[in-house]
Formats: structure tokens, sequence, C-alpha cells
């Protein structure tokens, strides 16, 4: 079984070469994925929403120690993508899948070796959001509070993509996963106004969220099954589907090119940190290191920008236009024990094209429709 893991290295090659011409343009490389399909789903018992949500991840094993990881093998893999599914009413199943290779290629090149270093990086770099102008356009209008305090970023007309430990924290589901509630920033209107412009006005516009019932989650099973210690910061992801369609333009997902290929080596994301609430709050920063599953960065972040997507803007070769895709999730702050010293770090799960698959199938459940990521 152990021989079957060199199929996953298969999951990582792009069709196309990135040229070295000084014109080119960062150009989204087109990626054949793998199809993932159910096999089976289980009835499971009621959850107990008792855990509490988790705003920071806590795990011995850095990039190093993630670069020495084992492989997995093809069935561990089968395993980790397999995934809960969280009803409103409470009810819970269990969906064992498939994987199929129907293409080929060679290794992601993932390499890298330095090290973040702290949440705030000296002096603070993130930007606050302000005035419906800019919120509520594309791209910051794509990020969404989620009522356990994290964020979540707008994918498809009722879907939206966040963080695994903002709904389970690999032991149990969190308190108010069950009435889950996803938040849109809209303005304020007064009482007897009719949406006055306050342009030229000293103070921002006042903001409030209007909120959507969540009516299921999906939960990858490495994220359930592991922890942060071994395999389950990989899986750090989940996907919820609204019980109406929101009406604002989203964001689509793409699979996570190498960073040495991300325009500048940089990523960007924007979310609802903690330390300033009801402020959106955007920052961009440098990859400074990755292993196949994880990005890492000094992107300036405080707790409650967990789950936020994390983007990039490329060149679309076959619609001749600039398009941002998300290429991972924010997981956030990491601690690591390095020979006895804490070190810290920002990290990022990576959509790889397994990853990509999956959350694609779930949002459109027809893999025929996520055969290009």
């Amino acid at each position: 079984m152990a021989a079957l893991s060199t199929l996953i290295l298969l999951l990582c090659a792009a069709k196309d070469v990135m040229p070295s011409s000084p014109h080119w343009k960062p150009t989204w490389p087109s990626y054949r994925v793998p199809v993932i399909l159910p096999q089976s789903t289980l009835n499971l018992d009621k959850p107990q929403f008792d855990a509490e949500a988790r705003l920071e991840v806590v795990s011995p094993c850095g990039p190093a120690c993630h670069k020495s990881s084992p492989l997995p093998t093809y069935e561990e893999v089968k395993n980790y993508l397999s995934y809960e599914t969280l009803y409103a009413n409470g009810s819970l199943t269990e969906t064992e899948v498939g994987i199929y290779i129907l293409s080929s290629g060679g290794g992601d090149g993932s390499q890298g070796r330095s090290r973040t270093k702290r949440q705030i990086y000296g002096y603070d770099s993130r930007f606050s959001i302000f005035g419906k102008d800019f919120l509520l356009n594309y791209p910051f209008s794509t990020s969404v509070k989620l009522s356990t305090g994290c964020t979540g970023t707008l994918v498809a007309e009722k879907h939206v993509l966040t963080a695994a430990h903002c709904i389970h924290d690999g032991k149990s589901y969190v308190k108010g996963a069950q009435k889950l509630r996803v938040g849109f920033l809209k303005p304020k209107q007064k009482d007897g106004s009719k949406g006055s412009n306050n342009t030229n006005s000293a103070m921002p516009e006042k903001m409030k969220f209007q909120w959507i019932r969540v009516k299921r989650t999906h939960v990858p099973k490495g994220w359930i099954k592991g922890n942060a210690n071994d395999i389950g910061m990989d899986y750090d992801y989940a996907l919820l589907e609204l019980k109406k369609p929101h009406k604002r333009k989203f964001m689509k997902i793409g699979v996570s090119p190498p960073a040495r290929h991300l325009p500048g080596g940089r990523i960007h994301f924007s979310g609802y940190d903690n330390d300033r609430p009801g402020n959106l709050v955007y920052r961009f920063c440098d990859v400074k290191d990755e292993t196949y599953d994880l990005l890492y960065q000094q992107c300036d972040a405080q707790p409650g920008a967990s789950g936020s997507g994390v983007y990039v803007r490329m060149w679309k070769r076959q619609n001749h236009k600039w398009e941002r895709k998300i290429i991972g999730i924010f997981s956030g702050h990491q601690w690591v024990d390095m020979n006895g010293t804490p070190q810290d770090f920002n990290v990022a799960v990576r959509i790889t094209p397994l990853k990509y698959a999956q959350i694609c199938y779930w949002i459109k459940g027809n893999y025929l429709d996520c055969r290009e990521g």
C-alpha cells in the first residue's frame, strides 16, 4: 500500500510551464485535477456542540517538521478527504470518497527555508477598510463574518469557505455550530434618510451585519481525525452552504501555484480581526516558506481573521483578463516548539489539486465542472 503514495506526487502538476520572458505576465497555470466522488454515506449520532471555538492553532510541528513527514499513502489520503456533513437540524453524516486520477505530471517544486516570527511584525501593516464604496465592492465584499467569531469568503452563490477550526476543534463541534450564521456588512440606514451621501464626512459611515443562517457544513476527516500535531493542520478548511443566496459577487477558488510563481511572491486577504471590532482589515505580504499543503508568511493578523480566503491576482490566458482566485485559507497563528524554544508563524492552508476537487464538488455537486483548477 505504501507504494501507492507515489500517486500523490502526480496531483500537483500544471499543464503549462511558466515562461521566463521579461514580458511575461504572472499567469494562472492550468491544472488537471483528480476526481473525488462520494462512495458511501453513513448517519452519525447528533454531536454535542460542546467545544469552545478556537481562534489559534497550537502545534509543535513547523515547516521543517512538515517537510520531513512521510508522504501519505493513497488509502490515507482517501480517509483524510472523506468528510462529515452537519445539517441545521443537528443531524450528522459521514461520507467516504473515492479518488480517481485521470492525469499525471511532475512535482510542485515547493521549496524555501525562511520562517516567520510574530503575529505583528514591527510596524502594523494592516489596513482597516472604511466606507461602503470599498466595503460593498469586490474583492472586499466577498469577506463575511461567522457567528463563531471567524472570517469566511464567498466562493459561490450560496457557499462560504472558512477554516475547519472555526466549526470543529478536532474532537467535537463548537458551541453555536448548529445555529451557525454568516454576517454581511451593510450600511446602517438612519430613520427618515434615503441613503444620504456621507462622502465628505470626516467620520466613516457606520456599518452593520445582516445575518444568513447556514444550511449545512462540510468538514474533512483529515481535520476531525487528526490534530495540529500531525496532519490535521493540512486540512483546516470547511465549506458552508447558506439557506439562501447572498446576491453578491463571489471569488472563485483555484489551485495554489508554487510561491515562486505568485506575483511578487505575495498573497492578500481580508478578515475581521478581533482587535479592530466591526472593521474589515486588509493586508498583503510575502510568502516566506511553503510545504505541499501549507503557506508560511509574515502577514500581520490577529484572532478573528482565521478562515479568511487567501488570494492572488493573475492573468487568465483563456479569458484574456486579470482574475483573482482564492488559493488558500488563513488558518491563523501557529505556535511551534523548536527544540524547547517557542516560535510562531502565520499559516495558510493551500488549495491543492485534491482539495480543489473536493471543495469544487461540494459546491457544484458535479465533477465534470471541476476538471480544471
